[in-house]
This record gives C-alpha cells, sequence and structure tokens, in this order.
C-alpha cells in the first residue's frame, strides 16, 4: 500500500526522530511511504486561538498538499482529529468541500491504521521495563482511539503494560492553555505523572508528541525517575535485536 506520511510542525521541530521512526515501522508494515516537503501545519493552533481565517488559510494550503485519493497516516492524533473534525467547521459547502470530505476520510492515526487497516500489531520492537499509556484528548475523544495503542504495546517484548489512575484525563497541555493557565496546566501535569509513579512506571507512553513535551518538562524540572516516549519510538525500538 502507497500511503503519504503527515509529519506535523511540532514533530518536525521538535522530535524529527518520531518521524523517522514512523516511516520506519510503516515500511517495517509492508507500505510505501510517500513525503511532501511542501507540507507545514494542519492549522490547529491558529484554529484553537479563536483565529479561523488564518486556520482556513492554512488549512487550504494542507489540502492542496495531500492526494484525496490516498491513504494519509499521522503520527499524532491531535492534528489527524484536526483535520477529521475542525475542518467541517472550516470548509463545509466551501469549492473545496468535496476535496476535504475525500482526505478526512483518508487521514488516520499512526495505531488506527496499522490495527484498523493494516491488520498487524507485531514489529519486532523490545522495551524492558514498566509502562503506562496516556489518553490523549484528541486520540480518545476526537479519533475514538483507546484500544489499538494498548494492542501494539502489548505485543512490544519486555514491556509490562499496567493502566494507571485517571489515564482518560488531560495532561494539562491544551496548547495555548499551557501557555494561558500555566499554574492549572502544571498541577495538571503533576498530577498524571504522579499517578505514573504510583504505579512503578519507567515510561509514559502516547500517541501525542505535545502532551509527552509537556509531561517531559515536569519530569525534567524535578529530576523523577521516568521518562516519556511516543507510541511509534517504542515500536522501532529495539529491532537490532532480531
Amino acid at each position: 500500500m502507497i500511503v503519504e506520511l503527515f509529519i506535523p510542525c511540532f514533530i518536525d521541530q521538535l522530535f524529527p526522530e518520531t518521524a523517522f521512526n514512523t516511516i520506519k515501522v510503516l515500511e517495517k508494515a509492508g507500505c510505501r511511504v510517500t513525503y511532501n516537503p511542501e507540507q507545514t501545519c494542519c492549522g490547529q493552533p491558529a484554529y484553537n486561538a479563536g483565529f479561523w481565517d488564518e486556520a482556513k488559510q492554512i488549512g487550504q494550503k494542507f489540502l492542496h498538499d495531500f492526494s484525496p485519493d490516498r491513504v494519509i497516516v499521522s503520527p499524532s492524533a491531535s492534528c489527524t482529529g484536526m483535520i477529521k473534525n475542525a475542518y467541517n467547521d472550516l470548509f463545509t459547502n466551501t469549492m473545496v468541500h468535496n476535496r476535504c470530505r475525500a482526505i478526512q476520510g483518508n487521514i488516520h492515526e499512526l495505531s488506527d491504521f496499522l490495527v484498523n487497516i493494516l491488520k498487524k500489531d507485531y514489529f519486532g520492537a523490545e522495551l524492558e521495563g514498566r509502562a503506562v499509556y496516556h489518553d490523549s484528548c484528541s486520540a480518545l475523544r476526537e479519533c475514538r482511539i483507546k484500544d489499538e495503542p494498548r494492542h501494539l504495546l502489548s505485543r512490544v517484548d519486555g514491556l509490562e503494560l499496567v493502566e494507571m489512575k485517571d489515564t482518560d484525563v488531560c495532561c494539562g497541555f491544551g496548547g495555548t492553555f499551557a501557555v494561558k493557565f500555566e499554574a492549572i496546566s502544571s498541577a495538571m501535569a503533576e498530577q498524571k505523572v504522579h499517578h505514573a509513579l504510583e504505579m512503578e512506571a519507567d515510561f509514559i507512553i502516547s500517541t501525542d508528541s505535545s502532551c509527552l513535551l509537556h509531561l517531559q518538562g515536569y519530569i525534567d524540572k524535578h529530576k523523577l525517575p521516568i521518562r516519556t516516549m511516543h507510541l511509534a519510538d517504542v515500536l522501532a525500538h529495539g529491532w537490532g535485536n532480531i
């Protein structure tokens, strides 16, 4: 299967290794991956901040950069959710209505694509330790993703996956929320990290790098014995041992 890769600006700028690991996993799953270097942002920051005109301009570029006839895969539930849902506000009954609907139907978050479309769950990954999975708001509520990442993680050799308290509660990032309401945002990150520590977890894993950046910032500040990992990085980990 030929798939187009959408790498959100957040991952492109801060976590490029996650992007490369996404390609590795998709290729190991038998896909031929194509990447348009002209792609930028889906428009989510502007949209969430209330600048819908600006978000629409960025969204129009996104719709131009991707094909309406091919599967699109992204290692971000947040951006995938933006396109699947918020683009209804921006492009319904516009000149790009049909193109938008086609792309909305073709874009998938990574775990959703692997489990539900390709029906593949084992990639030879190895990661020693105990982990909790954090349900990002976008994955759970916008993309309806819950079991898929857990199923993939259950197939990682050496990894013990346990459930922490309030796994489906927001981590506190929320884009500009973390800037406008810093104290509340930090308290939410503290709660999330300490729930993970209560389970004696070595890793907090999620589908969204923005959540993980926020949580890792709290972990680093307080020098806590735990670290965050993106699902794509976990699935591409330990291949040298097989």
